[in-house]
């Protein structure tokens, strides 16, 4: 009888251990796992690149995944009569900014790449003017400014895969592979929102003449 009270006490016990685990899971902030460091046999993502899209065309549909991942809703500040209304509105964007998603701010685009590709990592200048450097294997946090993130990179398969993840969940994956028999550089843009709502973009570049 004692151990069959025992029983009927401990079951609350478990399940409330099991809800508090299950809270304590949902709400433990996301971690990007470590990608491989070992660079794939004959890949070489070296060259100059040039963009095949139009570039201010790539930018549109870029902003726009941007304004769809990184939680502002900006449509208001559009409908403003006023300037202090506006200000106020502007604010508020900002405010929600914050609160979204930043990770946008690690993204670098451009029309021509020049790419150099080591034992140990890459480096990418875009446009000649803004030279990024990806360490395989890497994982560690990168600023841009006051904003924080995490970083990792590594390869799967044939494809680089540079992740970037802010505090606030919105995340940032760049993929760079060789397509065409190497005649290509394709390089796929992912954005998340911190919903997992999800946009993609893709951009080729041909070999430099």
């Amino acid at each position: 009888m004692q151990r069959m009270q025992a029983r009927q006490m401990l079951r609350p016990s478990v399940a409330l251990c099991g809800f508090v685990l299950l809270v304590a899971a949902c709400t433990a902030p996301e971690v990007l796992d470590p990608r491989p460091a070992n660079v794939p046999v004959n890949v070489d993502l070296s060259g100059h690149w040039l963009i095949r899209e139009d570039l201010s065309a790539d930018d549109r549909q870029l902003y726009e995944a941007i304004r769809r991942t990184d939680g502002v809703n900006d449509r208001d500040i559009f409908r403003r009569r006023s300037r202090t209304e506006a200000d106020e509105m502007l604010r508020r964007s900002s405010d929600d900014r914050v609160k979204g998603g930043l990770v946008d701010v690690f993204l670098e685009t451009g029309k021509s790449l020049q790419v150099t590709q080591t034992e140990y990592g890459l480096f990418i200048s875009f446009d000649r003017a803004v030279v990024e450097e990806y360490r395989f294997g890497e994982n560690r946090m990168v600023n841009v400014g006051e904003v924080q993130a995490q970083r990792v990179t590594g390869w799967e398969g044939g494809e680089l895969v540079v992740e970037t993840l802010d505090r606030n969940r919105m995340k940032l994956t760049e993929r760079y592979r060789l397509v065409d028999g190497g005649k290509t550089l394709e390089r796929t843009i992912v954005l998340r929102s911190k919903e997992g709502e999800t946009e993609t973009l893709v951009q080729k570049f041909g070999k430099a003449p």
